[in-house]
């Protein structure tokens, strides 16, 4: 881009964004864009940044008490955000909030076991506290990598119900059993032809958890529908998985189409969940990274034919849907050198020149909104692409333009975007796992 074309496009995003500050009127901005869509996807640039959990937490408190969002759907675990859940509906034995966060045990823990959540989770269940069972918002997850618990989880809800279901349970998910708690090792054994497919179990299973709903549903009624739910969700987890692992020395098919096909598949069936409780349509704000929920046609995902979450849901909900990405240009973050590395407080490099972050430094604003909709000259302006960063819970400052930047065209892959010029590091509740020396 020439300086000149340079000097209009900074004059277009200086008239068009909208200053952020403390104060929850801030995000008045925002929230008038959201407007009435029912399914709000917010983003995060890294998976290790305060700020970034914290926007995202005053949207969704808004977006709860003045637009009756029904749920918020993470990029974790179904079983471990099930938990949580259970806290902030009043059920089981958990004392308190940052104990709801236990079953968050896979790496990397500070994703959800951070000082963001508790006060969080604290407001909503006194904000559930004061409504009725059928009526309380939820907290679930839409990730895939629980095969284990989630095997575990589906017996579990069967011994309680039907024992002789339990036992067939059983029977089908011991195809798994010697994979020594690593799926990974499931993939491994096929692709050297020492284990067959476990798939006809999986889905033998799921289809049986589904034939019986009338009779469990019809026999323990209300007190078990939740049960029922989270133990078909987990049975469909299973089968989603299954595919996963065995697709990942395959080659044949992307493993990450895969997952956020069941990311996808996991809302649409806790859509119809909502729907039928709160009797009116769903509305459900999901919290996943940037590359999640971002759309993947505007991104070089896009050119390797792989897609996402947030494509998958623009072209099922279209206008009922609402993607807000997030940036920054420096600061700190909690990430690990290595997937399964403790984590460590990261220096963020400043935007690489060319970049949408440096770009956004030179803004009269440091922390802003910028609304992408209907906007034809910046579009205009910011349809060539330009490169973006991405950390996920690794980051590698010495490869970064290789390890965490890649080409986007932003008017099409977000419907707006709040950029931090400086953020800081998420502090986990717990020093487990994370490098104190820095």
């Amino acid at each position: 881009m020439n300086k000149d074309a340079l000097h209009k496009l900074v004059d277009e995003l200086n008239n068009t964004i909208v200053p952020l500050g403390a104060q929850d009127e801030d995000y008045d901005a925002v929230l008038e864009q959201i407007g009435d869509a029912r399914f709000v996807m917010i983003g995060e640039a890294s998976h290790g940044t305060h700020e970034f959990y914290q926007t995202r937490i005053k949207i969704s408190q808004h977006l709860i008490k003045e637009r009756g969002f029904m749920a918020i759907a993470i990029e974790g675990d179904w079983p471990d955000a099930y938990r949580v859940h259970r806290y902030l509906q009043g059920e089981g034995t958990i004392a308190h909030s940052e104990q709801s966060l236990d079953a968050f045990e896979r790496f990397p823990t500070w994703m959800w076991r951070n000082t963001t959540l508790p006060p969080f989770l604290n407001w909503l269940r006194l904000y559930n506290d004061s409504l009725p069972a059928a009526k309380k918002v939820g907290f679930y997850g839409l990730d895939l990598y629980s095969l284990n618990s989630s095997m575990q989880a589906v017996i579990d809800f069967l011994n309680k119900i039907d024992p002789e279901a339990a036992l067939r349970a059983k029977q089908r998910y011991a195809c798994f059993d010697h994979l020594n708690q690593d799926p990974q090792m499931y993939g491994y054994l096929i692709s050297a032809g020492i284990k067959k497919s476990c798939i006809n179990e999986a889905v033998a299973q799921l289809v049986e958890l589904q034939h019986r709903a009338f009779e469990y549903l019809h026999r323990d009624g209300i007190a078990v529908e939740d049960e029922y739910f989270f133990a078909t969700q987990n049975a469909r987890l299973v089968k989603n998985a299954e595919n996963y692992y065995r697709s990942m020395l395959e080659g044949r098919v992307s493993t990450w189409n895969i997952r956020d096909t069941h990311m996808a598949e996991t809302l649409n069936v806790l859509a119809d969940h909502l729907e039928t409780r709160f009797n009116r349509p769903a509305k459900i704000i999901i919290w996943a990274h940037n590359s999640h929920v971002g759309d993947s046609r505007a991104t070089e995902m896009g050119e390797r034919d792989e897609f996402n979450l947030g494509q998958l849901v623009r072209e099922q909900y279209g206008i009922h849907a609402y993607s807000l990405g997030f940036s920054t240009y420096e600061g700190t973050v909690m990430a690990a050198s290595d997937w399964g590395r403790p984590g460590e407080k990261k220096q963020v490099r400043p935007g690489l020149p060319g970049s949408y972050e440096e770009l956004f430094h030179q803004l009269k604003y440091k922390n802003f909104f910028l609304n992408l909709l209907n906007n034809e000259k910046l579009e205009h302006y910011l349809n060539i692409p330009r490169l973006q960063r991405a950390i996920g819970v690794v980051y590698l400052p010495d490869t970064e333009r290789f390890s965490h930047y890649f080409f986007t065209r932003l008017p099409y892959q977000f419907d707006g975007l709040i950029h931090f010029d400086k953020t800081s590091a998420l502090q986990p509740l717990s020093q487990k796992h994370i490098v104190t020396n820095q």
